[in-house]
C-alpha cells in the first residue's frame, strides 16, 4: 500500500502548490488595481526589469533575426524561392521569436534577482517587519513588480522585433545580395498588424509570469541562503516552462482557424 499512499502524497502535494500558487496570483492581481499604487517603486522597478534588460535583449534580437534570414535563404535555395527571406524573417521575429527569446533573456535575469531580493528578505524576516508595520508586503513588494514586468516587456518585445528584422536586413543585403530598397518593400508589405499586436499582447502575459514566479518563489522561499538559492533556481526554470507553454496557447488562440 505504500505504493499507492506515494502516489496521493504527490498528487495532494500538487494541489496544494497549485492552491497556494492561485492564490498568491489572485492577491498580486488585486493589489496591482486597488490603490494605494507606490508609483514610485513602480518607476524603479521599470528601470530594472526594462531598461537594464536592452543590452541582452537587443543582442539576442539583433543575432536570431541574422541567423534566421541565413538559415531561411539556405533552405529557400534548395526551391529557387530565395526571395522569401523577408517574409520569413518579419514574420518569425515578430510572432514568435521576438516575444519568445526576449521574455526568456528577462526570465533568466529578471525572475532570478526578483526571487532573490524577496527570497532574501523572506530568510531575514524583513517580510515579517512589514507586516509588523502595517504594510501589506503584495501591495509593498510584489504590485510593483508584477507591474513593471507587464508594461516593460511590451515595450522590449517592440525594440527586439524592430533589431531582429535589421539584423536579418544586413546580413541579407551584405552577405546575402538582396536589394535594400527591394527587402524592405517586401517586409512592409507582407507584415499585417495581427503580427506585431499577437507578439505584444504575448509579451505582456510573459511579463507576469516573470514577475509572478519571481515573487512567489521568493516569498514562500525558506531554509537560509541554500532556500534562496533553491527558490532563484526554481522561478528562473517555472518561469521559462510556462512561457514556452502559454506561447503555445497563446498562439493557438491567436491564429487558429
Amino acid at each position: 500500500m505504500n505504493f499507492f499512499a506515494n502516489i496521493g502524497a504527490a498528487v495532494l502535494g500538487f494541489l496544494q502548490v497549485v492552491g497556494r500558487l492561485s492564490h498568491f496570483m489572485g492577491l498580486s492581481i488585486v493589489h496591482c488595481f486597488a490603490p494605494p499604487l507606490f508609483l514610485r517603486l513602480v518607476g524603479q522597478q521599470m528601470m530594472r526589469i526594462g531598461y537594464y534588460s536592452l543590452p541582452v535583449v537587443g543582442l539576442t534580437a539583433f543575432f536570431t533575426g541574422g541567423v534566421l534570414a541565413l538559415q531561411t535563404y539556405i533552405g529557400g535555395s534548395r526551391l529557387n524561392a530565395e526571395g522569401i527571406v523577408a517574409n520569413i524573417v518579419v514574420l518569425g521575429i515578430t510572432r514568435e521569436l521576438g516575444p519568445v527569446l526576449a521574455g526568456l533573456m528577462v526570465a533568466g535575469r529578471v525572475s532570478a534577482a526578483i526571487a532573490a531580493e524577496i527570497g532574501t528578505m523572506r530568510v531575514t524576516e524583513q517580510i515579517d517587519a512589514l507586516t509588523t508595520l502595517s504594510t501589506n508586503p503584495f501591495k509593498y513588494l510584489m504590485a510593483p513588480r508584477v507591474i513593471a514586468a507587464v508594461i516593460c516587456l511590451p515595450l522590449l518585445v517592440a525594440i527586439a522585433d524592430t533589431i531582429g528584422v535589421m539584423g536579418g536586413y544586413i546580413v541579407s543585403t551584405q552577405s546575402l545580395g538582396f536589394n535594400g530598397a527591394v527587402y524592405l518593400k517586401n517586409t512592409v508589405d507582407f507584415l499585417e498588424p495581427q503580427d506585431v499586436t499577437s507578439g505584444l499582447m504575448k509579451a505582456a502575459v510573459f511579463g507576469y509570469i516573470i514577475a509572478i514566479m519571481g515573487c512567489y518563489h521568493g516569498y514562500y522561499s525558506q531554509g537560509g541562503a541554500q532556500g534562496v538559492g533553491k527558490a532563484t533556481t526554481n522561478a528562473v526554470v517555472s518561469a521559462s516552462i510556462l512561457i514556452l507553454a502559454s506561447n503555445y496557447v497563446l498562439t493557438n488562440l491567436f491564429f487558429s482557424q
